[in-house]
């Protein structure tokens, strides 16, 4: 049995060319240390710790033209019964769900507009095991250009339900109960008003209140002045004490800074590129 609910990010792991260089990288950023891998040699797999807590895997990446980059996966009781609703959803599987020995079981998946995610079906390995304090995994957002399918696509195969982050008012549906959250008569895809479709949605898990409570993750619209070279994607963010010291460190041992610290009403954050260009954000909380 799970300890995250269906839908909840739960594990995270980044491809990188040099597996060593990257734990050097964010053993100094997120004050991480390393042992074995998930049944492979160091060099192929390495899982990261605060403390002894689990918080994030690196791994060597099998072809060098695939993109270094973090890979978010979500929880799942049953990850073939998921995966089967992928395609129906408008998404496709980049790799079937296969079993890894007694840890549990994976699959990955692009949603319509290509992002790419995991779904991961807890065995002896649940998922990380720090959240939301320093070094350890704390929010997840996707995004797209088209927010309408996004939309429809995530509430389809993981159920979720949303919010309108501007608004804080509930603007999803809960498929689990039936009935409809949402308020007006302007409905969009995915269930919630179309006036909200291009502003920042917070998700919630199937079953939850719609809101920042119980928030797991949000969808963001790119902007006009994006390039449209730069695909669909989820960036991931570690907490930190110190989101400034953070970014010194990271361009002090190579990294690049893509926005640099800011104030939002969660804290102090920033997004970043590692020593072999994986981006991720830090949030000061």
């Amino acid at each position: 049995m799970t300890a995250f609910a269906e839908g909840a990010p739960c594990w995270v792991e980044a491809a990188l060319s040099d597996v060593a260089a990257g734990r050097r990288f964010y053993g100094e950023v997120l004050g991480w240390t390393f042992g074995e891998g998930l049944g492979h040699t160091q060099e192929q797999y390495t899982m990261a710790y605060r403390g002894q807590r689990k918080a994030a895997g690196l791994h060597r990446k099998q072809d060098g033209r695939l993109p270094t980059a973090w890979t978010v996966y979500f929880a799942t009781p049953d990850a073939a019964a998921l995966a089967a609703r992928i395609g129906p959803a408008g998404g496709q599987l980049v790799t079937d769900p296969r079993r890894v020995g007694p840890l549990g079981a994976l699959a990955v998946a692009a949603d319509p507009g290509g992002a790419v995610f995991g779904v991961w079906e807890a065995g002896d390995h649940e998922g990380f095991e720090v959240v939301r304090e320093p070094g350890g995994f704390c929010w997840t957002e996707l995004y797209t250009r088209d927010a309408g399918t996004a939309d429809a696509f995530y509430e389809e195969v993981f159920g979720y339900v949303y919010a309108d982050e501007a608004e804080d008012t509930a603007k999803g549906r809960d498929k689990g109960e039936g009935d409809d959250k949402g308020e007006g008569d302007d409905k969009g895809e995915g269930g919630h008003t179309a006036a909200a479709a291009d502003r920042f949605l917070l998700w919630s898990p199937k079953g939850e209140k719609p809101g920042p409570g119980t928030a797991i993750g949000g969808r963001a619209v790119f902007g006009d002045d994006v390039p449209l070279v730069l695909p669909p994607h989820f960036r991931v963010y570690f907490s930190v004490t110190d989101c400034d010291a953070s970014v010194d460190v990271a361009v002090g041992l190579g990294g690049r800074v893509l926005t640099p610290p800011v104030d939002i009403r969660y804290g102090r954050m920033a997004v970043l590129a590692d020593n072999q260009g994986a981006a991720f954000g830090v949030l000061q909380g």
